[in-house]
């Protein structure tokens, strides 16, 4: 190429920027890369360190107007500090002090609640009380209103799950506080009683089902996924048995955005590595093992929370019986034809261990 096309070709390269226009031919490799390459990176944040963290918060910041929540929210490194455990899901600890209020709000992203330990919460959802007690799993569904209540003498402390990352990407966040402090509670356990009971999980996951509206089933116990998950791992030689929780009316995912899921890994055993489109957030709500991502390995134990970004390999063993709840967005990737999954023939190699930041 001669010195004056190369000039020229540089020139035109400035004026192009100059007037915000982008020439593709140079950023093919970037945009249509051969498999996704997402930015956040497999991590994993440690209940020893979080509950301690979460302790002074409630001792030092209160839950007031303004701030309305005392959150800590799972900051991936690979995000350049945005404060997300994934491209498209936003995940925290929820921390609430004895006889305490969170403020009643809502907003446009979808949420989920699953609980860590403790018992003597309220989450109200549009005049529903719902009861949280360890491992169960409560919704706010998109603009609805909802508050938190501890009645205990204890600190109480919940997984939040929310699309917050993918809502705000789509520019459409909305958000409203409640004109008083708490919203009227018109019942308690309401959905509870009218849509609880059969039709609240399915076996592995949901693959058909499509809904755009939430499920009216609120809350979603414990006693019952763990008795799915018992009878299905009596009749199963395969190393994990897994359910999701859906809108018993459709059989679609709990929310339009939003997958929850569980998978109880049988002891002694170890799942398939597999690929999968879309992001995931586990909780390790029993039980104690390690799950290798992308070949580097991470060790886990109740109360641990990792993120699996998409197309990240993984694969869990533990030594004894561990159950492990996953949020993802599956339903969005699925809606939209996006959504693919493979095994790999053979378990990964493990390359290196996780090592926990200082205080870890």
């Amino acid at each position: 190429m001669s010195v004056d096309v190369e000039s020229e070709l540089a020139e035109f390269y400035s004026d192009l920027d100059a007037v915000d226009l982008a020439p593709l031919w140079r950023l093919t490799d970037e945009l249509l890369t051969p498999t996704p390459r997402p930015k956040a990176v497999p991590w994993l944040w440690r209940a020893a360190v979080y509950r301690a963290l979460a302790e002074r918060a409630i001792r030092l910041v209160p839950v007031e107007r303004g701030g309305e929540r005392r959150v800590l929210s799972l900051r991936n490194p690979g995000l350049g500090g945005a404060p997300y455990a994934a491209g498209t899901l936003w995940a925290a600890v929820q921390c609430l002090g004895p006889r305490e209020s969170a403020p009643a709000h809502r907003h446009s992203p979808g949420a989920i609640r699953f609980v860590l330990a403790g018992e003597g919460v309220f989450t109200t959802v549009d005049g529903d009380a719902c009861e949280m007690r360890a491992g169960d799993l409560v919704l706010t569904p998109a603009m609805a209103w909802h508050d938190h209540t501890n009645t205990a003498g204890e600190n109480m402390l919940w997984f939040d799950g929310l699309d917050l990352p993918m809502v705000q990407a789509l520019d459409a966040v909305f958000f409203e506080p409640h004109p008083e402090l708490n919203q009227p509670v018109r019942g308690r356990n309401e959905s509870e009683r009218r849509f609880g009971g059969a039709g609240a999980h399915v076996a592995g996951q949901v693959t058909g089902a499509l809904d755009p509206t939430p499920s009216p089933l609120l809350v979603y116990r414990w006693e019952d996924a763990d008795a799915r998950l018992r009878a299905d791992a009596d009749k199963t030689d395969r190393p994990s048995v897994c359910l999701e929780y859906v809108n018993p009316g459709t059989g679609a995912s709990v929310l339009p955005t939003l997958a929850c899921g569980l998978e109880r890994i049988l002891a002694g055993r170890s799942t398939p590595a597999t690929r999968r489109a879309g992001n995931r957030v586990y909780v390790v709500h029993g039980g104690n093992g390690h799950s290798v991502i992308d070949g580097r390995r991470f060790d886990w134990e109740p109360g641990d929370m990792f993120v699996v970004p998409s197309w990240s390999a993984v694969e869990h063993r533990a030594p004894c019986q561990a159950d492990l709840f996953v949020l993802s967005d599956a339903p969005v990737l699925r809606a939209l034809g996006l959504y693919r999954e493979e095994q790999l023939p053979t378990a990964q190699p493990v390359i290196s261990a996780f090592t926990p930041r200082s205080g870890g």
